[in-house]
């Protein structure tokens, strides 16, 4: 911007504070929360939509088609529908693309009456709840494609409870999610492990791909059907080993030596540790040991080396964050197939 564009843009700034100023309400003045409200509901109203009108004239240059009416961060904005066209506004909608993004976004988290309140708390616009709904279940998202050779992928599930008929027994849901490595992708699948197969190998694998999970044999089922052309470096969580080896108890001194042995993946002289011993929870932990064998890496090797990750904490934050989605106050899910050939999906 030019010095003398900076000049002229400060005076029509300055003589435009000092309308809505004019124009503002005493007992809004009194707070800086009264001032800020003031200002932008002002500004949407009177200046915000002019600017968008402006700018979309320029960017357009026509004026040609019907003339429709959006509701946008900047406030009501006219365009024309080819003007729409040009600049990619889905038809027949009357939310502009970035309000319509806040609106899903804050969808995802909390319940559609609670969106309108904090949409309309956040940008000064209130869509309605009703409107919120149709908005999030009208979407179809495409499934995210890494751009960097994947070279971790950890799978966890979780389950959700369904709506059924009454006097029916309740019906529970098993969901496993995904997530890849080090480009930051995930996703969840209900009861459909080949469309989570699918879209793992639709991303650029990395020849070596390290495979993390818990003690779970469904996830090292899915792992085991990777495709034959990537070599996989199986990784037991180390998180989850430390879990079940805690849950032998007893001698504080003998855990020690084994979190420090299976630190360094010497399974077999743990195994020794707890030799002789007819205890039902030391006989688990020595099978779960056997069963994971090749599973159990020198982890203390693999992080100082910054080889890869050694627990699985990253999937299990993406279930703790589809939980909370699932846990909305006053949700209610039920399974509905969007047709024949698409995996089925849950909407509330």
């Amino acid at each position: 911007m030019t010095p003398e564009d900076e000049a002229l843009l400060q005076q029509s700034v300055e003589t435009i504070a000092a309308i809505l100023h004019r124009n503002t309400p005493p007992e809004q003045l009194k707070t800086l929360e009264g001032i800020e409200q003031a200002i932008r509901e002002q500004t949407q109203q009177s200046v915000l939509p002019q600017l968008g009108g402006f700018f979309i004239a320029a960017a357009t240059d026509t004026t040609d088609g019907y003339e429709r009416t959006l509701r946008s961060i900047l406030g009501s904005l006219k365009l024309t529908s080819e003007q729409a066209k040009r600049l990619q506004v889905k038809p027949g909608s009357q939310i502009s693309p970035l309000l319509e993004r806040c609106c899903l976004r804050v969808s995802a988290n909390v319940s559609y009456q609670h969106t309108t309140d904090d949409v309309e708390l956040f940008t000064g616009i209130r869509i309605s709840a009703k409107t919120q709904q149709r908005l999030a279940q009208r979407q179809t998202f495409p499934s995210p494609i890494a751009s960097d050779p994947v070279q971790e992928a950890s799978i966890d599930g979780g389950n959700v409870r369904l709506v059924v008929p009454p006097g029916h027994q309740p019906q529970w849901k098993q969901y496993k999610a995904l997530r890849v490595a080090p480009i930051k992708l995930h996703g969840a699948w209900w009861d459909d492990n080949e469309s989570l197969l699918q879209w793992l190998h639709e991303q650029p694998l990395a020849a070596t791909l390290t495979c993390l999970g818990d003690g779970h044999d469904g996830i090292w089922n899915l792992f085991s059907q990777i495709t034959p052309e990537v070599e996989r470096r199986e990784i037991l969580d180390w998180f989850h080993l430390m879990e079940n080896l805690h849950k032998v108890g007893g001698s504080l001194r003998r855990l020690a030596q084994a979190r420090t042995l299976l630190w360094q993946g010497k399974v077999d002289e743990t195994l020794q540790l707890f030799d002789g011993s007819q205890l039902a929870q030391v006989r688990r932990f020595c099978q779960y040991l056997k069963k994971h064998r090749q599973r159990i890496p020198n982890y203390d090797y693999l992080q100082a080396e910054d080889i890869c990750s050694v627990g699985s904490g990253a999937v299990e934050s993406t279930v703790k964050q589809i939980d909370r989605r699932l846990q909305i106050s006053g949700s209610r899910w039920k399974l509905k197939n969007v047709n024949s050939h698409l995996a089925p999906r849950l909407e509330r």
